[in-house]
């Protein structure tokens, strides 16, 4: 690398004054164009990039959460039995040791209940096997929980079966079956509509 003289630097005599400088070139105006597009192909693979590493973390996220709901909507049925087996007395101190583990460990994971005696009667975290109208009543209120239902965050594994209690003109309206189930048709004398399979 050379760099320029100094014109006042001793012994090197003396040379032209500096005019103005010189005007850019050509090949300065392509090496300024070529420069501001790798700059831009920089930016746009890094935009890229940042946008490819939120997409897998989002991913990731997603396969988690369906993975944990796929083992707690397996697990239902030992929290039911659980459950059961507590509301008919088995209070040995060593089952209880199992449920309240269970209980802690499934919590941990985000498995949250749902239906309380007393909350709003939602269709969409419950379902109404039971209604028994009131004159008292001014909302439908789940007066009873027959199956607790559960959740992940917002994803529903599992509605509550609740018994409610509401409006006397609420009855009348036939709510419609829930997502997946199918009700078959009351012939005479065939008494309350069997889910079909």
């Amino acid at each position: 690398m050379t760099f320029p003289r100094d014109p006042a630097a001793p012994g090197l005599g003396t040379s032209a004054p500096a005019g103005p400088p010189p005007e850019p070139s050509a090949g300065t105006d392509r090496l300024r164009r070529r420069l501001a597009e790798r700059t831009a192909d920089l930016k746009r693979v890094k935009a890229e990039y940042d946008n490819y590493r939120k997409r897998v973390h989002r991913d990731r996220l997603a396969i988690r959460q369906i993975a944990v709901s796929n083992v707690l909507t397996a697990l239902l049925s030992v929290l039911d039995t659980v459950e059961q087996a507590r509301a008919h007395g088995a209070d040995d101190r060593a089952f209880a040791l199992v449920a309240d583990s269970l209980r802690r460990e499934t919590a941990a994971l985000g498995l949250l209940p749902v239906g309380e005696e007393g909350e709003p009667f939602d269709p969409r975290r419950h379902e109404a096997l039971v209604y028994t109208p009131s004159h008292d009543a001014t909302a439908a209120v789940c007066t009873r929980v027959l199956r607790r239902g559960y959740r992940v965050g917002d994803h529903l594994l599992r509605p509550a079966e609740v018994a409610v209690t509401g409006p006397p003109n609420a009855a009348a309206r036939p709510a419609p079956p829930p997502a997946g189930r199918r009700f078959g048709a009351v012939g005479p004398g065939q008494g309350a509509a069997h889910p079909l399979r």
